[in-house]
């Protein structure tokens, strides 16, 4: 149809590209695909997803090569699809290349992408990449600990893999099913088939019940070394355990005694199909079931929509409405469950929609809860709390499930109301008692800046775990309040609660935060020593922020280079900051080239170095470090700012004017200069940058014109900013809070110009009365 018009829109060519590649027609996609004249993100988001579920890994890795060329950058749902296609092909160059961009544009911070990127590197075999990846990661799932035990098993260093499998469990996440797998494949590579037994009955202890792969590995492993009668005994014992070959040996018997068409029986195998991802088996049984039920239908729905054939699956929802099988709710819930995490929004909607008008069927929690965890997977926040209020509006109660979906999405926007009405729907529901629920609402409050509401709940629950304690002290370093922080850790170890990584990570910076050098060094040396965790790169981050902010520079520096892993980005940008503040233009310059090195490609690295290099001296003509490219769109938006005040938020860009009128000639004339600045202080600006002068930083704008227009002394202000919301505490002080000063070094230096300008507008304040 598209080659009956004259001239194509573009958005329909973009349609007729995604119908192509989620039909599977990768020939017609392609053609439509080469016959565009405008491709945007979208189209090339269609072709790749198109090769990617046709396993056409090359033609994915070259895709990507073409979308940059074409000026189009992929997003953190679109990297891991591309990293795929690297890890299957083993290009690690294009995987290093990826994370470097994913670096630069900000989603350093994406499980999922640094997931995707640990995979590369563990297929590829680069343990110094994985293993420092891995360390920076802020976040780690049972899949990133799979990925760095899978890279050293590949290296043939157990032990490591091991030591990792025993932190794991340490850190609070159980290994599954995969993590145990990975470990005796390893031990039955390095012919220590004894030990590999021992670790299954070690699996078996913890609950996980093998699968094929570990009877299989375990059986080919003592075979392989003579080890026959064992082996042979092995696969008796697989029998009796029962797996998917069991399955299929009962299915065999079933089919000798003519069950094969019973509908109980039939439905039994499809699901024992379906589950172990053999759907053209499952498919096989389907079909020959003479009677299907509802349960025969979706299963092989179910199983199709797990395995990402949502096409497939909804092609059997419209049979099963053909034969006049009436769907129930865990039909349609399976079907917008699949087609949500497949990416397909808005079908899922449709379906959603449909379930009452064309089902007659009443959606249920689990209906509304599909939508909500889509919606976050994809992204989308703003979607998923519209979706969990017509949940409430339809008169649906949320669950567990719901609460701990939608509360995290609310841990970073600016107005802390949602986290009340989200509260008082955790009363209503009478949720709070869940301990899970309760953990999930002290780092919510904590991190949307109301300390107090996190501390009462807290001490509501009457058994708490180690998230609790840790939650709370963690609320606590974000908020400055290091005394509370401390005496809550003490309290913890006198409840008999042992301390873990994250435990230590908090209360390390506590003590930084009191400049509590000696109390610091010896929390940390505990760690390997009393409690066998062996630190990592936030510990030694902490560790550095806790010298530089009592001034002892000379032992942060050696701290820096006596560290066993390799320097990262929030390590220089750690002494940086406290050599700027401490007035050692030396070290800061030394730490700035650092950084610069690091990322070379950071324009706000780049300019901070040139300033430094002007404070000691040294000609702007003379300085060899070359200039990163002009910015984007990305580091743009760094400038954007919001606050909320009496419920309206303001929004402020630097040099641009607020979205309300700002009372004040200080902000019409755009003044930059500071009084009483002392030389470390002080900004020098290129003649490249000449036009920015008259620019007032946007974080001045928002929290000036917080000042003036909520003088209350015990007010929170609120600053939102990309891709993070600070916390300032209207008080005398007027000390930045909720700043993790050890993460991102341009969140370090800013607190030194903004804290001259607050006192500025409190002096003003003051003499107004």
């Amino acid at each position: 149809m598209i080659f009956l018009l004259d001239k194509v829109d573009p958005f329909v060519e973009t349609k007729l590209l995604g119908m192509y590649s989620k039909c599977g027609s990768l020939q017609e996609a392609y053609q439509v695909f080469d016959e565009m004249r405008e491709r945007d993100f979208f189209a090339w988001s269609a072709m790749i997803g198109a090769c990617s579920r046709d396993s056409r890994w090359s033609e994915v890795v070259d895709l990507f090569y073409m979308m940059m060329c074409d000026g189009v950058v992929p997003d953190s749902f679109l990297f891991p699809k591309i990293l795929q296609g690297c890890a299957n092909c083993g290009v690690f160059e294009t995987g290093k290349l990826i994370h470097s961009i994913v670096i630069r544009c900000g989603m350093g911070s994406e499980i999922r992408v640094n997931n995707s990127l640990l995979s590369v590197y563990a297929k590829c075999g680069l343990l110094s990449c994985a293993n420092r990846l891995f360390e920076c990661m802020e976040m780690r799932d049972m899949a990133s600990w799979n990925s760095i035990i899978m890279v050293y098993c590949h290296k043939g260093d157990i032990v490591e893999a091991r030591r990792l499998l025993n932190l794991m469990r340490l850190e609070g996440v159980e290994p599954g099913l995969i993590t145990w797998n990975i470990l005796i494949a390893s031990y039955n590579q390095l012919g220590r088939c004894d030990e590999a037994l021992e670790v299954m009955k070690e699996m078996e202890g913890n609950r996980i019940i093998p699968d094929v792969f570990t009877w299989t590995c375990l059986i080919s492993g003592l075979a392989q070394h003579n080890r026959n009668n064992q082996a042979l005994e092995l696969f008796r014992e697989m029998i009796v355990n029962g797996d998917l070959r069991r399955g299929r040996e009962l299915h065999s018997l079933v089919v000798k005694l003519v069950y094969d068409g019973e509908v109980i029986v039939g439905n039994a195998l499809v699901d024992l199909y379906s589950k172990c991802g053999k759907l053209e088996a499952a498919r096989l049984v389907f079909d020959m079931i003479s009677e299907k039920d509802v349960y025969s239908w979706n299963s092989m729905i179910g199983g199709y929509c797990q395995a990402g054939y949502c096409r497939e699956a909804y092609d059997l929802f419209r049979r099963m409405l053909e034969f006049e099988v009436s769907p129930n709710v865990i039909t349609w819930n399976v079907l917008i469950t699949g087609h949500m995490q497949n990416g397909d929004e808005d079908q899922a909607l449709d379906l959603f929609w449909r379930m009452e008008k064309d089902g007659s069927i009443e959606r249920d929690a689990a209906s509304w809860n599909a939508l909500i965890a889509g919606y976050l997977q994809n992204g989308q926040k703003d979607k998923a709390l519209g979706i969990f209020r017509k949940m409430q509006s339809f008169g649906f109660k949320p669950n567990t499930v719901t609460i701990l979906s939608i509360l995290p999405a609310c841990a970073d926007l600016i107005a802390s109301k949602k986290v009340k009405e989200i509260h008082c729907c955790v009363l209503r529901c009478n949720l709070e008692n869940d301990l899970s629920v309760a953990n999930s609402l002290i780092d919510t409050y904590s991190k949307s800046g109301s300390i107090k509401y996190s501390k009462a709940i807290f001490d509501g629950i009457s058994t708490k775990d180690i998230i609790s304690w840790n939650t709370l002290i963690a609320g606590y370093v974000l908020h400055g309040c290091s005394s509370e922080a401390i005496k809550l850790f003490h309290q913890m170890k006198e409840a008999g609660l042992k301390p873990n990584r994250g435990t230590f990570s908090s209360v390390i910076s506590s003590y930084g935060l009191a400049k509590m050098v000696e109390e610091g060094k010896h929390m940390f040396s505990s760690m390997s020593e009393e409690y066998q965790i062996v630190p990592g790169l936030e510990h030694h981050v902490a560790m550095v922020n806790l010298y530089g902010r009592s001034g002892k520079l000379e032992e942060a520096i050696d701290f820096i280079e006596n560290m066993s892993m390799e320097h990262d980005i929030s390590v220089w940008g750690a002494l940086l900051t406290a050599s700027r503040v401490h007035g050692n233009l030396n070290l800061a310059v030394h730490a700035g080239e650092q950084l610069l090195k690091l990322d070379p490609g950071n324009i706000v690295i780049y300019q901070l170095l040139l300033q430094l290099y002007v404070l000691r001296g040294i000609s702007e003509e003379s300085v060899t470090v070359m200039r990163p490219r002009k910015r984007n769109h990305h580091e743009e938006s760094l400038g954007w700012r919001w606050t909320e005040i009496n419920n309206e938020v303001h929004a402020f860009g630097s040099g641009q004017q607020s979205n309300s009128e700002v009372p004040d000639s200080w902000i019409k004339r755009k003044e930059v200069k500071m009084e009483g600045s002392s030389s470390c202080n002080r900004l020098c600006i290129t003649e490249e940058e000449k036009e920015d002068i008259t620019r007032v930083h946007s974080e001045k704008l928002a929290l000036s014109f917080s000042l003036i227009n909520s003088p209350q002394s015990s007010r929170v202000i609120r600053i939102g900013k990309w891709p993070w919301t600070c916390h300032f505490h209207a008080d005398k002080s007027l000390l930045p809070r909720g700043i993790d000063r050890s993460a991102v070094f341009w969140r370090n230096v800013l607190h030194e110009v903004v804290q001259v300008i607050v006192k500025h507008w409190w002096r003003r304040w003051e003499a107004m009365g």
